[in-house]
């Protein structure tokens, strides 16, 4: 790794690595698939919905690190 880009990527915040990480990683992809797109919207539409109707509870990201935190002891 050249110095110059390990003091770029040493003085990007935590987000920006991340998107980084995703632009990198998309770039990657030979074919875009747009059924994958759609799926993906249509799974969100309806997790919200179950949500708005109370039908599941959401669950916050500190109970799910402690859920792991247990499985993993």
């Amino acid at each position: 790794m050249s110095a110059v880009f390990k003091q770029v990527i040493e003085n990007l915040s935590s987000d920006e690595k991340a998107l980084v990480a995703h632009c990198l990683i998309s770039s990657l992809e030979i074919k875009h698939d747009d059924s994958v797109d759609e799926a993906w919207g249509e799974l969100a539409k309806k997790r919200l919905l179950e949500l708005e109707s109370g039908t599941v509870k959401g669950v916050s990201w500190g109970d799910i690190k402690n859920n792991i935190k247990k499985q993993n002891a």
